[in-house]
């Protein structure tokens, strides 16, 4: 039953991390990394650089300027997408580290399975924005901005005092973004079609079937009568 814990308490610190990397790294590594110098939880060997000053410092001031850049419209789309090469790397390391000496089956397969829920949370934070975006008010970002921060640090309290609570809503959290990316996809697609709109940039229009069958026939007759009449 202990080894069973064990293992429970290591898939929710890894997968935990790689989730919450996704929606925000640098609130990520400073929680991991002051939970760890404070000594309230050890951290795996491969996780113990995040307790390093240099590094703590350094996501600290990233974190504050992720603060800001998140809080202004179509900055926060902007940052995202550069965060997308940013996030799930890491994400990925993140969850491989956080299994400790083990198997390197196992840590490839835990990196493999990070980077994906790294990638998924990343997609639906970047596709909400873009929705997000197109409110006239600044309110909303700084709302969603906001909750993502508490979102990232609830996320890890819960992964690591109840762990196996913590997997079972990742996997309801799964399931919903398999219903949900699809549909903000169309959503992002809709806001795009919009802007190209709003800069005078017209769709080409769709030519019917029945327009061309027109059009030909229209012609046929027109060459017939051109053609001189036997006498």
């Amino acid at each position: 039953m202990e080894q069973l814990d064990q293992i429970t308490r290591i898939i929710a610190l890894s997968m935990g991390a790689a989730w919450a990397s996704g929606i925000n790294l640098y609130a990520t590594i400073l929680v991991l990394g002051l939970l760890g110098t404070s000594g309230n939880m050890a951290l795996p060997p491969d996780l113990q650089i995040l307790t390093n000053p240099l590094v703590l410092g350094a996501a600290g001031i990233m974190y504050l300027v992720e603060f800001f850049a998140d809080k202004v419209p179509m900055v926060d789309t902007s940052w995202d997408t550069l965060h997308t090469f940013i996030r799930i790397p890491a994400g990925a390391l993140l969850a491989a580290g956080a299994v400790g000496d083990m198997n390197p089956a196992v840590v490839l397969a835990a990196g493999i399975m990070g980077g994906g829920i790294a990638a998924g949370t990343h997609a639906a934070k970047s596709g909400t924005r873009v929705l997000v975006n197109t409110s006239p008010e600044p309110f909303s970002n700084w709302v969603v901005s906001i909750g993502e921060d508490i979102a990232v640090i609830a996320g890890l309290w819960t992964a690591l005092q109840h762990p196996t609570l913590f997997i079972l809503l990742l996997i309801c959290f799964v399931l919903l973004l398999i219903w949900l990316l699809p549909k903000l996809w169309r959503g992002i697609k809709t806001v795009f079609r919009g802007i190209l709109r709003f800069f005078g940039r017209r769709e080409p229009d769709v030519v019917q079937e029945s327009d061309i069958s027109l059009n030909t026939e229209t012609a046929q007759l027109i060459q017939d009568s051109a053609k001189p009449k036997k006498k």
